[in-house]
């Protein structure tokens, strides 16, 4: 029962490495940001669990959030990639919105019937 917990347990350390060859940044790059050295960056990358203030410093110079990280996930990643037309956009996508599309969506269609209606009114009066 134990391995069974284990195995559901996260690895924030494989989480990095893995972000971090994604991002094209090398262990001594990383290393120099945080004025550490490689070997530590590789322990950390090896550690399932990471202090916060530590995952913060390293999310900053990855160029994503704590968050992110800690939520990261190679499935949604290839999702995102194969549902990208233009590769501009790919960073401007989040993981969550915070707000409704379809909310967005109803709110254009209404200003545009709006619009239209106004239109009509227009032309009606015209006559």
């Amino acid at each position: 029962m134990e391995t069974a917990t284990k195995s559901n347990k996260v690895h924030i350390g494989r989480k990095i490495s893995r972000i971090r060859e994604i991002r094209g940044i090398k262990q001594d790059f990383l290393a120099g940001e945080l004025g550490l050295s490689q070997q530590t960056i590789s322990k950390i990358e090896q550690s399932e669990e990471i202090e916060d203030s530590m995952l913060e410093k390293i999310a900053d110079v990855l160029g994503v959030s704590a968050e992110a990280i800690k939520n990261f996930s190679e499935e949604v990643l290839i999702f995102h990639i194969q549902n990208m037309n233009d590769n501009s956009t790919a960073y401007a996508y989040n993981y969550q919105c915070s707000y409704n599309p379809l909310d967005k969506v109803v709110e254009l269609y209404e200003r545009l019937l709006k619009s239209e209606q106004d239109k009509v009114e227009i032309l009606k009066n015209s006559k």
